[in-house]
This record gives C-alpha cells, structure tokens and sequence, in this order.
C-alpha cells in the first residue's frame, strides 16, 4: 500500500518514512504544503499522513484542496496542536483521525493499519491476484495455489509494485526509488538480488511464472511470463 507523507520537520519527516517503509509500505515524503497538494491531488495513495503546521500551505488547505479534487483517502493528521478547535476543524473538512506530538511509533502505525482496514476502498481493493497468487493487502500475506509465502517487508512491497503495474515493465531506476527510497546505482546488484529472492519463493515450483526479467530495461509481472 502507498503513503502519502506531508511533514515539514526534516527529522519527523525521515523517522516517519523510515518507520513506515520498514513495516512494507511504499512512501512518498513532501517537505511543504504545496508539493503535498500536488502529490495528493495527481498520486493514487491508500492514505495520507499530514502535518497542520506546513510552510506555503497549511494542512488543513492540503486537506481541503485534495477532498475538492475527489481524493477520498483516510486521512491521518500529525500536530503539536492539541486545541480542541484545531482537532474539530480537521475533522470538519474531513480527516480521519488526529496524533498529536510527540507521538510513538507503534501507535501512528496501529492508527494507519485501522485507518486503512476501515478506509473508503472496497474489500476488493484489499485483495491482489494474478493467477494463483493472492496479495492480503491489510493482513501482509501472500499465497499461491493456496499455499502461504512467507515473505519479507521489502519483498511484500515489491511484490505490490509489481502487481500494482501488471503488465507494465518497471525499470530498475523506478523500483529503487519506490521501494529503496534511493537513487539507482548501477553498480549495486540489491534489486537484482531482491527479485531474484522473490521470484524463488512464489515462483519456483509453481506455473505459470510470473516475474520476467526484460533485459536492459527491468522487469514486468504478467501470468503469461515465461
């Protein structure tokens, strides 16, 4: 699942994204209002996570600017504000829920997981399949041909990369950024190797293969890869 990250503390910001990447969700961070807005009102996120107290715009306007825009995402939003009319406020123009700072991680992690079972998105949109192989998006787990896959958090997320762009090759550059939160470094053998770790566990002994490697260019799900 992908997270919409809006926080203007450098250090709140990473801790945040760290934290969330490492539970096996795809991240994106924006540093101000207006980048958030932009993220929010043009990407397709599961949930947002928004700061009150952001530079250019407010989340409250982040908020209201991506409610008008039709996006209906849970919203989560983060502030050292613990007025009673700035909490009411926010829920007024439509969030979710309010942590107030400073906060501990596993409690903004148990919010996301209740936000996201109890979201706007259909019980269909929680299950992925291709195949014989089924995708828990809110459980974190994976079968094929009803046998469990134990993966882990970065295999779970790229393993949703893939099936989330079924049939699309996914370049090298893309998944790093996505899943790695880094720039691709083609000396750097690491996706390579993840994919390969993946492709092993819901691959080997079961048909169709569904990873392909497109040499020179990265690699692509389908459930006639072979």
């Amino acid at each position: 699942m992908k997270i919409l990250v809006v926080e203007d503390e450098p250090k709140t910001g990473d801790y945040l994204r760290q934290g969330l990447v490492e539970a096996g969700f795809v991240v994106d961070l924006a540093r101000n209002g207006v980048d958030g807005l932009h993220l929010g009102e043009t990407g397709d996120y599961d949930l947002a996570i928004l700061d009150v107290m952001l530079p250019r715009l407010d989340g409250w306007q982040v908020l209201a600017g991506m409610r008008r825009a039709g996006r209906d995402m849970p919203v989560l939003f983060l502030t050292a504000r613990d007025q009673v009319e700035d909490r009411v406020k926010g829920l007024e123009l439509g969030a979710d829920d309010y942590l107030v700072k400073p906060f501990a991680f596993a409690e903004l992690l148990a919010r996301v997981r209740t936000l996201l079972r109890r979201g706007s998105r259909s019980k269909e949109a929680e299950q992925m399949r291709v195949a014989d192989l089924e995708l828990d998006l809110l459980r974190r787990r994976v079968t094929r041909g009803g046998q469990r896959i134990d993966l882990t958090a970065k295999e779970f997320a790229l393993l949703e990369l893939l099936l989330r762009h079924r049939g699309e090759v996914l370049p090298r550059s893309l998944i790093a950024s996505q899943i790695w939160d880094m720039n691709f470094d083609s000396d750097t053998n690491v996706i390579e190797v993840a994919v390969r770790r993946l492709r092993a566990k819901m691959d080997d002994g079961f048909e169709p293969k569904l990873i392909r490697t497109v040499r020179g260019m990265g690699y692509v799900l389908e459930d006639d890869a072979g």
